[in-house]
């Protein structure tokens, strides 16, 4: 991209009412951290499910809290320690500048690492679509926090 193309695009951002941003894997990944479908990174972090030989998306799944819990609440442990330890590349900081004092900027991401909160971005703008590993969830009926025991999402 020629310099006058990215002058443009600072300008542009610069007058703008509102920020949207879109991330996904890539961003965790910059950290060091593992990808949901890539299980070259997910097996060097988790060795133990390597062993096992399941994949990164088959662990994934809360069916493993009633199947294995042990396992389970060892991979979702393990992994939260390691979001928890990890600190946000600097592109997370590049993006902060760009929303700067924007009254008006969102986030999606589809990661679940929480890293836009650590790199200080406003929690009511992260619109997080799988979730947060960060949070309680009821395996039965999603609730955040409560849940009514043998509730079914239907």
């Amino acid at each position: 991209m020629d310099s006058k193309a990215i002058e443009l695009a600072r300008e542009a951002i610069q007058k703008a009412d509102a920020i949207y941003i879109t991330a996904g894997a890539g961003m965790g990944v910059d950290s060091g951290l593992p990808d949901f479908r890539g299980d070259e990174g997910f097996w060097k972090a988790y060795p133990v499910i390597a062993h096992l030989g399941i994949r990164f998306v088959e662990m994934a799944n809360p069916k493993w809290f009633e199947t294995d819990p042990h396992l389970a609440w060892a991979f979702y442990g393990h992994r939260l320690h390691l979001y928890r330890q990890t600190i946000p590349h600097e592109g997370f900081a590049m993006l902060k500048e760009l929303v700067g004092d924007k009254k008006d900027y969102f986030i999606f991401t589809s990661n679940v690492d929480g890293q836009f909160q650590k790199a200080g971005f406003d929690e009511d703008k992260i619109y997080e679509c799988h979730g947060s590993i960060h949070h309680m969830q009821c395996t039965r009926c999603s609730a955040y926090l409560q849940c009514r025991r043998g509730n079914s999402r239907d």
